[in-house]
C-alpha cells in the first residue's frame, strides 16, 4: 500500500509540476552535504547525469543519487528533456568535519591479516563489490528507511578509525550496540542479495538491494535469517545483533551504498 502510495504521490508532484513548468520538470530532495542521498522526479523520458554520470529514471520519473564521504564542494546535474532542451544545476554540497575513533584490544590477526586471509577478504570484497553493482529497476528506497536496530549509536559514519594504534579507513556505518541476539529489522523494502555466515572482518553478513543501485549492509550478525533471493518488507526480520568478524562487542554496522559511493545512514533517518 505505501509503494502504491509513492507512486501516485510522484505521479501528482509530476503531473502538477509538468502543467506549470512547460513539461520541463526537475525536483531534487533530500541532504546535499557528504554522505548524503538525493531523491529527485524529473519528466519522464529525460535523461539525466550527475557529474557524467548517467541516472536512471523510473517510468514516474523518479531517480536517486549520492555524495560520498570525500566528496567535492559541488557536483553538476545535467538533465536534457525529451523535447531536446537541456537544464544544468551546479549543486553546493556542505563539507563535513569527521571525528577520529580509536578502537583497542583487537585481536592482531584482525588489524594485520596474514598472506592467506588476504586472499579470503579480496574474494569477500569482491562478492560485495559484485551485489553493489546491481543496478534494479524497482524504486523501494522512495518511501525512506527506518532504524533497523534499537540500542546505543557507538559509532558514527565518516569518523577515522585508528585501530590498536594504527590509522584504517574511514568507518562508512552506524554502528548501533545492543544485546546479542536483539532483532535486526529490514529498514525498507527490497530483494536479499547477499547472506553470509562467515564473512572474515564483518561475520554474519546481510546485503538487500532497494532499487537503483541503493543497498543497505548489516555487518556482524550473530544469526542471518534470510537468504539470497528472499523479498522482504520494511521491518522483516533479517537477523540478529551480534559481535561476529571484527568486532569487540555484540553491535550492528549498518551502512548505506549508492552503488560504490557510501553513505551516512543517519541522514536517512533523519529524512523521515
Amino acid at each position: 500500500m505505501r509503494y502504491l502510495a509513492s507512486i501516485l504521490g510522484a505521479w501528482l508532484l509530476l503531473s502538477g509540476i509538468a502543467c506549470a513548468g512547460g513539461d520541463h520538470t526537475l525536483k531534487l530532495d533530500g541532504n546535499f552535504t557528504q554522505g548524503g542521498l538525493i531523491k529527485g522526479v524529473a519528466t519522464p523520458g529525460s535523461d539525466i547525469t550527475v557529474d557524467g554520470a548517467a541516472l536512471r529514471l523510473d517510468r514516474f520519473g523518479r531517480f536517486v543519487f549520492g555524495f560520498g564521504r570525500d566528496a567535492p564542494a559541488s557536483a553538476t546535474l545535467v538533465v536534457r528533456y525529451p523535447d531536446g532542451k537541456t537544464e544544468t544545476r551546479v549543486l553546493a554540497i556542505e563539507q563535513r568535519q569527521f571525528d577520529i575513533q580509536r578502537i583497542d584490544g583487537l585481536p592482531p590477526k584482525m588489524v594485520t591479516p596474514d598472506a592467506a586471509t588476504l586472499q579470503r577478504i579480496e574474494q569477500e570484497n569482491a562478492m560485495v563489490a559484485a551485489v553493489r553493482k546491481v543496478d534494479t529497476h524497482a524504486a523501494w528506497f522512495w518511501d525512506g528507511f527506518r532504524r533497523p536496530a534499537e540500542g546505543r549509536v557507538s559509532g558514527v559514519y565518516g569518523s577515522q578509525r585508528i585501530l590498536n594504534g594504527e590509522p584504517r579507513q574511514p568507518h562508512y556505518g552506524l554502528d548501533i550496540a545492543g544485546p546479542r541476539g536483539s532483532p535486526v529489522l529490514a529498514p525498507a523494502a527490497g530483494i536479499v542479495r547477499l547472506a553470509s555466515r562467515d564473512f572474515y572482518y564483518t561475520g554474519g553478513t546481510v546485503i538487500i538491494d532497494h532499487g537503483h543501485g541503493v543497498s543497505s549492509s548489516f555487518l556482524h550478525l550473530d544469526r542471518v535469517e534470510v537468504n539470497v533471493g528472499d523479498k522482504v518488507e520494511a521491518g522483516d526480520l533479517i537477523g540478529a545483533l551480534g559481535a561476529t568478524g571484527r568486532a569487540t562487542g555484540p553491535h550492528l554496522d549498518w551502512r548505506v551504498n549508492w552503488f560504490e559511493v557510501r553513505l551516512d545512514p543517519a541522514l536517512l533517518l533523519e529524512a523521515r
